[in-house]
C-alpha cells in the first residue's frame, strides 16, 4: 500500500470516526485544549471580566501532527470589567477544521458577580452566538463512486447556540461549573443531497466542565498551582485533565499534564512583561495514535491591558 492510499485511508476513517458523517454530521463537540487554564473564558463564560482589566488572548493548536485531517484549532478570546468589577463582558471567537469539517464560532459573553467576602467571589455567567460550518464532503475518496452520502458539499449552515457557567474564586483558589454548548447542532445530508439542518436542545448531549485549581505558595520564588478539569457527556467515558504547573520568581510557568487514556504534555510559559504572557505546550499520545503522529503543538499568548490606571496585578496565577 503506498503512502498516498494510506493517507487517504486515514482521513476517511478520521472523518467517519471523528464526526460521523456516515450519513449524517452532529458537530456538537467541544474543541480540545492543553492550556485550558489560560484560555477558560471559552469554557466558562462566568470568567469573563475575572482579570480586572481588559484581557485578550490567542491559542493555536495542531493536533496529532502528521496525521490527515488531523484538527487544528485557533481561538481569540477578549474580555474586561464593568460597573468597578461587579460585571464583565467578553467576546470569543474559535475556527477549526477537522477533516472535511470547517467551523467557525462566535460568541458573546455576560458575568454578574457577587462579593461573598473579603475578596471571593460568586459570578454567575451566560454566553450565546453562532456556529457556522460547512463540510466538502465531495472530496472524500470513497470505495464507491458516485456513494449519496458524499457527492455534496453542504454550503455554510449558521445555527445559534448559549451555555452558562457558575464560578467561585478568591486571591488562590477557584471552582467552576460550566454546560458551554447547549444545542445540538445537527445536519443530515439526504441521499438526494439535500442539507437539513436541526437545532434543539437535547439534554444527553451536554457536555458538562468543572474545573478547580489552588494556589501554594512554597516561598518567595515558588508557587505550586495544580489544577483539574473534569468533562462529562452522556453515553461517552468520563475524562479529565489534571496539572500542576510551578511559577519560578513570578515570572517563569514549568509544568505537566496528564489527560486520561489520551496524552501526557509539558507546558512551558514566559512572562515577557508582567502584562504579556507567552505559552507553549506538548502532547504525547498514549494512544495507538503514536504509532501515526508525533504528537500536538500548542501556542499561546496573553496581554492585560492596564485600566482606568490601576495597575496590573503581575502575574495571575489563574484565570
Amino acid at each position: 500500500m503506498t503512502q498516498t492510499t494510506i493517507s487517504k485511508a486515514a482521513k476517511v476513517v478520521l472523518t467517519i470516526v471523528l464526526f460521523g458523517v456516515f450519513p449524517k454530521v452532529n458537530a456538537q463537540y467541544d474543541a480540545m485544549f492543553t492550556q485550558y487554564m489560560f484560555n477558560e473564558m471559552f469554557i466558562n463564560p462566568a470568567f469573563a471580566g475575572s482579570k480586572e482589566a481588559l484581557a485578550v488572548s490567542l491559542h493555536h493548536r495542531q493536533q496529532w501532527v502528521g496525521f490527515a485531517g488531523r484538527p487544528v484549532t485557533t481561538t481569540f478570546t477578549a474580555h474586561m470589567p464593568l460597573f468597578r468589577n461587579t460585571m464583565g463582558v467578553g467576546l470569543c471567537f474559535l475556527s477549526e477544521k477537522l477533516g472535511v469539517l470547517s467551523r467557525n464560532l462566535i460568541y458573546a459573553n455576560y458575568a454578574y458577580r457577587v462579593r461573598l467576602s473579603g475578596k471571593s467571589y460568586l459570578t454567575f455567567g451566560v454566553m450565546g452566538g453562532a456556529h457556522l460550518q460547512s463540510e466538502k464532503l465531495a472530496a472524500i475518496n470513497t470505495v464507491e463512486p458516485g456513494d449519496p452520502n458524499f457527492s455534496v458539499n453542504t454550503p455554510t449552515v449558521i445555527t445559534p447556540n448559549f451555555g452558562f457557567g457558575i464560578m467561585y474564586t478568591t486571591e488562590k483558589f477557584y471552582a467552576g461549573i460550566s454546560v458551554p454548548r447547549l444545542l445540538d447542532d445537527n445536519i443530515k445530508v439526504s441521499s438526494d443531497g439535500t442539507i437539513l439542518g436541526n437545532n434543539k436542545v437535547v439534554l444527553n448531549k451536554f457536555h458538562y466542565y468543572a474545573t478547580i485549581g489552588k494556589v501554594f505558595v512554597l516561598g518567595p520564588n515558588l508557587k505550586i498551582v495544580p489544577q483539574l478539569m473534569l468533562k462529562a457527556v452522556s453515553n461517552a467515558p468520563f475524562q479529565f485533565d489534571v496539572n500542576v504547573n510551578a511559577l519560578m520568581k513570578e515570572r517563569l510557568w514549568l509544568g505537566l499534564s496528564y489527560r486520561s487514556r489520551a496524552d501526557i504534555s509539558g507546558l512551558a510559559g514566559v512572562y515577557i512583561t508582567p502584562q504579556l504572557l507567552l505559552t507553549y505546550s506538548y502532547d504525547y499520545p498514549l494512544t495507538i495514535l503514536h504509532d501515526y503522529t508525533s504528537g500536538s503543538h500548542e501556542i499561546g499568548i496573553s496581554y492585560t491591558f492596564r485600566f482606568k490606571g490601576k495597575k496590573v496585578v503581575s502575574p495571575r496565577y489563574f484565570l
